[in-house]
């Protein structure tokens, strides 16, 4: 495949994504409307981060006019389970791929970005992220702009509805691959139950969420792994760069 087609199916995978962005994005410019900020500041934000569980989060420290210490902390911990995802996907890519392509590449690691990338067979192309980012990137952006601007205008229940649509995503991002594999599928339960298990148990739900991602993360996949290798075979291939 060429650049430009890699680049087309990257935007063509990646619109269900910018519908999900656009709708759950909506949800955080009415928050950080409430939280006192301004429709610049907040499509700043938006444009600069695409962590949705990082920006809610930064929206009580704003709001509660706590240090940047705390901030710092705060996002280092919520957002560190890119790290993991990021040599998942280092994985995938040509060792040949000059640094800058890989740089570019890391500002769009998300967690529905980095399900789509991760069942692409072979090696990845980064023409192929920044189809996916082009759309991404602006939903995410447009979406908080549209909610800091007229979210005040809609319904609760309609708010509320728009604020689950990030999970009907994830469940489009999982389901194909389970499908054709019953040790997908068996790893997606698996990981279900532990994760609502570290919600509920009296211990482990005391652990921050970006931690308990951390742990189940390298629990699991480590464990996925070590009990079902994947080939070699199926990891072969050069994309073009």
């Amino acid at each position: 495949m060429s650049k430009i087609q890699y680049f087309k199916k990257g935007v063509k995978d990646g619109i269900p994504i910018f519908l999900g962005y656009l709708a759950v994005s909506f949800t955080f410019g009415i928050a950080a409307k409430n939280a006192g900020l301004s429709a610049l500041e907040a499509v700043l934000m938006s444009a600069t981060n695409l962590t949705s569980a990082g920006q809610f989060a930064a929206l009580d420290i704003v709001a509660g006019a706590l240090s940047y210490v705390e901030m710092a902390f705060t996002q280092l911990i919520i957002n560190l389970r890119y790290c993991l995802m990021s040599s998942a996907l280092s994985q995938k890519i040509s060792q040949k791929m000059p640094f800058w392509h890989r740089f570019i590449m890391s500002f769009g690691v998300t967690d529905e970005i980095f399900g789509l990338s991760v069942n692409v067979k072979g090696k990845i192309s980064p023409f192929y992220s920044y189809g996916i980012m082009s759309v991404a990137i602006p939903g995410w952006t447009f979406g908080t702009l549209l909610g800091i601007i007229s979210g005040s205008l809609l319904p609760a229940r309609v708010i509320s509805a728009l604020s689950v649509a990030l999970y009907g995503m994830f469940i489009a991002v999982i389901i194909p691959p389970s499908r054709k594999s019953k040790i997908i599928a068996g790893i997606v339960i698996i990981s279900m139950t532990l994760s609502f298990a570290f919600t509920k148990l009296p211990l482990l739900k005391e652990i921050s969420s970006g931690f308990r991602i951390i742990i189940l993360t390298i629990v699991i996949a480590g464990v996925a792994a070590y009990l079902f290798p994947v080939k070699d075979t199926e990891n072969k291939g050069e994309s073009e760069v």
